[in-house]
């Protein structure tokens, strides 16, 4: 079961770096002094779908390496 956790979280690492760089820049730079910022707030839907998909592999890793930093699974 171990080796399944460790397999899982190392995947689950290298698919989360793939998906962060994934995302779109965000920074907002000048533009948010004035507040042209909230000009373009709104989302693509495939930016909505990296969203997700990023938080579920990010849950994934977290639980793995939970599970085998405490030791609870044997």
């Amino acid at each position: 079961m171990v080796n399944f956790l460790w397999i899982t979280g190392t995947v689950a690492s290298v698919l989360l770096i793939v998906l962060i760089l994934l995302h779109s820049p965000k920074g907002d730079g000048i533009g948010a002094i004035g507040g042209a910022s909230q000009m373009f707030a709104s989302q693509k839907s495939a930016e909505k779908g990296l969203n997700k998909l990023t938080g579920i592999v990010c849950l994934v890793f977290l639980i793995c390496e939970f599970l085998i930093g405490f030791g609870i699974v044997k």
